[in-house]
């Protein structure tokens, strides 16, 4: 065999010597000007006052690099390399980017946590980057079938209203109708999606700013493969029919997350489907926007902002007690306030507030006894419905907590009573009350299609009798000779509907020494509350509905329709 080396061995084997010492010489190069790029780096982070660290080797956990995204980081040139739950340390190509303070200040407030900027090269970030790698990759698990903002833009398009629902629905195919009916109403802002088996037909039907609407028929026939598809994306049982079952799915848009609750009962006809639409936006909703003014609005705010107390929102189902007590927690949070919530269910995420939610074996008050343990500035607990949880959250108030919640009465007058009939002890009690809120929600006119109208005499007569009762310095802004009132025609804008949102109307009851000393008596009756608190200059909730209703915002008609 010859010892001769072929045109392959050539190429294949050993570098030379020269290419040996030329390869070292370009890698200790490259070295070099890595290292100089860090001295110069950290010079220029020196002389704009900024701290400087250098990445390579840096122990960097995954619970650091994932409080930011692999495309986010890459996007703004930020990412995090610490986080030890009290302090986050982010590393920048470019740390006065706005884009990346502006993440800096969403993560600082988010995780209540110290955070700084550090400057860093592009070889030292491209190092970071490269541990993303290192993050498992957990695959989404998707039950029955996912809605995505695409599915209801496809449809949302051939929809002005909701009333162009029934022409959809005749044409579409079957697997179609339930993405078109959710496409329909989330472009109506409705609430509530309700489909009814009816004898003859499915009826769908809106709830748009608290009222339903007939929205459009469907074809009994077609029915049993519609609630399939409902159940499939609710993820419940499709085989079980004679059973209440409970399920949830979410629509992911661009802007926003809108998760709905989802419950069939079975009925004569047929199982009725409600959904309820929860969009994650609304809880933006701001202590100052509620509708709460004037005086009222200044008690609130004052006894909202005490160390301690009981304060407490009343009302019936949906008049936005939930909304009214997220907008208040809104207000409070912050980096040295604690808040823990427990509620049946968590209907909006709140960032920065502990949030838990009640099941089958943890009640409001054993969730409550628990929260206490917790060492928390502001509770809120969802409901108070029995004598357990109502002692609990007394005790809390008396003890160095503000305590927010809700109960089931008329107005704010019946607050104590329904206390006292639970069995609420009123010494303790009556020191534990800061402020009671009584509210409903009232739909706003639509602006587009705004009318001035003359009121029936009566009718008339009575929103004059109402006004007269107001103290003589809220009656200084309103002229008893010239008073207008408007109402909505109905309008594109409006769906035809002549409303447009709603807004809250108000009473706000503050205790004094007055309402202490008959809630110790244990003989305080809501109307002897209610007539302590006019004298007192309280606005009753349907006196605020008519000043709103002067000012154009609301009808009398709606003022009424609610609150009498």
């Amino acid at each position: 065999m010859s010892n001769t080396p072929s045109i392959k061995d050539l190429y294949d084997g050993e570098p030379s010597n020269e290419e040996s010492a030329a390869a070292k010489f370009a890698v200790k190069q490259k070295a070099f000007k890595i290292k100089e790029l860090e001295r110069l780096t950290k010079q220029r982070a020196d002389s704009m006052g900024w701290p400087y660290v250098d990445l390579i080797g840096f122990p960097i956990s995954p619970e650091a690099l994932v409080l930011i995204g692999e495309g986010q980081a890459k996007e703004l040139g930020v990412l995090c390399f610490f986080y030890d739950g009290k302090s986050i340390r982010l590393a920048s190509l470019n740390p006065a980017n706005p884009l990346a303070v502006s993440l800096a200040k969403e993560l600082a407030e988010k995780y209540f946590s110290e955070i700084k900027i550090y400057l860093v090269t592009e070889n030292s970030f491209n190092y970071g980057l490269n541990m993303y790698k290192t993050i498992p990759k957990v695959k989404e698990v998707v039950r029955g079938v996912k809605i995505t903002e695409e599915d209801l833009n496809k449809y949302g398009e051939n929809f002005s209203s909701f009333r162009d629902l029934q022409s959809g629905i005749n044409q579409a195919q079957t697997t179609e109708i339930v993405t078109m009916i959710l496409a329909s109403a989330v472009k109506s802002n409705a609430s509530d999606v309700h489909i009814e088996a009816e004898e003859q037909a499915i009826k769908v039907r809106f709830r748009i700013d608290g009222v339903l609407h007939d929205a459009a028929a469907i074809d009994k026939s077609s029915w049993g493969k519609i609630i399939s598809r409902l159940k499939l994306l609710a993820g419940v049982k499709i085989n079980v029919l004679d059973k209440p079952q409970d399920g949830r799915l979410s629509i992911y848009l661009k802007a926003d997350r809108i998760d709905i609750r989802a419950s069939f009962l079975p009925t004569n006809f047929g199982e009725s489907v409600v959904m309820r639409l929860l969009r994650s936006s609304a809880v933006g909703l701001e202590f100052n926007d509620l509708g709460i003014r004037g005086r009222a609005f200044d008690q609130l705010k004052r006894e909202v902002e005490r160390p301690n107390g009981l304060v407490i929102t009343t009302g019936p189902t949906g008049s936005g007690k939930t909304t009214t007590l997220y907008a208040i927690l809104k207000k409070l949070n912050n980096q040295e306030t604690k808040i823990i919530t427990i509620e049946d269910p968590i209907e909006y995420q709140l960032s920065g507030v502990n949030q838990s939610q009640t099941s089958k074996n943890y009640a409001f008050a054993q969730g409550l006894r628990s929260i206490v343990r917790q060492d928390p500035d502001i509770i809120m607990v969802g409901e108070i419905r029995d004598l357990e949880t109502s002692e609990i959250a007394i005790q809390a108030a008396l003890t160095g907590h503000l305590v927010l919640s809700t109960i089931h009465t008329n107005d704010a007058a019946g607050t104590v009573p329904r206390f006292l009939s639970m069995g609420a002890k009123p010494y303790l009690l009556a020191p534990a009350l800061n402020a009671m809120v009584g509210q409903r929600l009232v739909r706003k006119i639509c602006q587009q299609c705004k009318h001035e109208i003359k009121l029936e005499t009566e009718v008339l007569g009575r929103v004059k009798d109402l006004l007269a009762g107001l103290s003589e310095e809220d009656k200084k802004v309103i002229d008893f000779n010239d008073l207008k009132f408007y109402q909505g025609a109905g309008c594109q804008a409006c769906q035809g509907i002549g409303y447009r949102g709603r807004i809250g109307i108000y009473e706000v009851m503050n205790m004094n020494q007055e309402m202490e000393k008959m809630v110790l008596s244990g003989q305080a009756s809501e109307y002897d509350m209610r007539d302590i608190a006019k004298k007192n200059g309280m606005i009753t909730m349907v006196q605020d509905g008519l000043l709103k209703a002067l000012e154009g915002i609301t009808s009398v008609d709606e003022v009424f329709r609610v609150s009498e």
